[in-house]
């Protein structure tokens, strides 16, 4: 499977497989990612336009909310929330998208990246 470093900014050392993407000229938004997260890896902070799916399939992901979501966990995300996804120690998540999401500047604070669960 092939790699690619996912250059954006606010994103640090995220790596991504697309599964499926848009074509052009067909009004299709959704997409869907695998998403590698080298330990201390970290998205930027955005809003979701549209519903997010992710799977955890390997290691810890945390969200900036504070909660750690391991192996087998199922986390969705309606529109309109926002976030920052981390990981720590590593790991590999199925990202699902039906629309896309847009960088924001969090309004107040949030778990600092690699920070342990509280």
């Amino acid at each position: 499977m092939e790699w690619s470093s996912w250059e954006e900014p606010g994103r640090v050392g995220v790596e991504h497989h697309v599964l499926w993407a848009p074509d052009a000229g067909t009004g299709e938004q959704s997409v869907g990612l695998l998403l590698r997260f080298p330990p201390t890896a970290h998205g930027d902070f955005h809003e979701h336009l549209g519903y997010e799916l992710m799977l955890v399939l390997d290691g810890r992901l945390d969200h900036s909310d504070g909660t750690s979501y391991a192996k087998g966990d199922l986390v969705v995300e309606g529109p309109g929330t926002q976030h920052q996804m981390s990981s720590a120690s590593g790991c590999t998540v199925l990202a699902i998208r039906t629309r896309p999401a847009e960088a924001r500047v969090p309004q107040g604070p949030i778990r600092p990246v690699g920070a342990a669960a509280a």
